[in-house]
């Protein structure tokens, strides 16, 4: 199964028997078998009449808001999971400090290490190119990792860590699109459009996967609470980000899929234009589905399984004290 992408504006969605029909100007111009679809996202101003919301809810299709600039508004779900024990002990374990410095210890470490093996890889195939300061800098990172630390510690060197590896991730691109810093909410160039793109699916999908699992999505470890944040899904999609997100933005761009021509400055920041959302949403999804042999598990999976096995290992770990170990980025 797949996920479905919705972003003419102005489309209409409607269900007829297992079907999604969608219609532009009242014709109908594609047909959605329902058994085939996995979840759905929703760009903008696209309509959902109540028989399709209902044959979602009632196909447990998980189906995510976004704006048209791919900021999420909210998720369309059925009745959520009714584990309250998963939740009881979330609860517990969040207030047992011990537990919880060392989970956030074990996410950033995955982390960092993470980000480290793509500025590896890439200067294994860019001999010319060279970032010493900044692996040194991870490098050192993940040593003092290797203790304990308190929780605004680990949150300070993940900061540390994070400046130091997008300076270095910025002078991967061809030279007209380098960057020296994340910029984002609005993203100030195309590279950093692309990335923000690409983190908000991959943190529609990790919130989707908490919730289905039976968590509460708002409390999370290393993540600090916040009003309104779900800090466990940014928990579990701190150990994909380097992985999926920055190594797929980096091909696209250096393979020229995108170029800077595809998106449009403003005032208000750098976007895609809609072609070229199409084509990032077309290799994202690509990247999701592909399978691969991953030395986390030794078995053939997709990151979308591995998102799901990552968060049931989670759940054993808060159930039953059982060590948990983030996913770390494929050589």
């Amino acid at each position: 199964m797949s996920s479905l992408y919705l972003m003419e504006q102005g489309l209409l969605i409607r269900q007829n028997g297992e079907r999604l029909i969608l219609y532009r100007d009242k014709t109908a111009i594609a047909e959605v078998p329902l058994m085939k679809i996995e979840r759905v996202v929703v760009f903008g101003h696209v309509h959902l009449t109540t028989g399709a919301i209902s044959a979602l809810l009632r196909h447990g299709i998980d189906t995510t808001f976004l704006s048209w600039h791919g900021r999420l508004k909210g998720r369309l779900v059925a009745l959520e999971s009714k584990n309250i024990p998963l939740r009881l002990k979330q609860y517990e374990r969040a207030h047992d400090e011990a537990f919880a410095r060392e989970l956030a210890r074990r996410i950033v470490r995955a982390k960092v290490h993470s980000s480290l093996l793509v500025l590896r890889r890439y200067q294994r195939n860019h001999p010319e190119w060279s970032a010493e300061e900044a692996i040194a800098q991870l490098e050192r990172t993940l040593q003092t990792l290797e203790q304990p630390q308190t929780l605004p510690s680990l949150r300070g060197l993940e900061g540390q860590a994070a400046a130091a590896y997008f300076q270095a991730y910025g002078s991967m691109f061809r030279r007209s699109l380098r960057f020296h810093k994340r910029s984002r909410r609005p993203p100030q160039d195309p590279v950093n459009a692309a990335l923000s793109l690409g983190y908000s699916l991959l943190f529609s999908e990790a919130l989707a996967i908490v919730s289905s699992v039976g968590f509460d999505p708002y409390l999370g470890f290393f993540h600090a609470p916040e009003y309104g944040r779900c800090s466990l899904a940014l928990d579990l999609m701190e150990e994909f980000r380097a992985a999926i997100v920055d190594r797929l933005v980096l091909t696209l761009f250096n393979n020229e899929v995108l170029q800077p021509l595809h998106f449009t400055a403003s005032e208000s920041g750098v976007w895609f234009s809609v072609e070229a959302k199409k084509r990032f949403l077309r290799e994202y999804e690509e990247t999701m589905q592909r399978a691969f042999i991953s030395r986390h598990t030794d078995h053939r999976t997709t990151f979308r399984r591995l998102l799901l096995g990552q968060a049931e290992r989670l759940a054993q770990a808060i159930l039953h004290g059982e060590e948990y170990e983030p996913y770390i980025a494929e050589p």
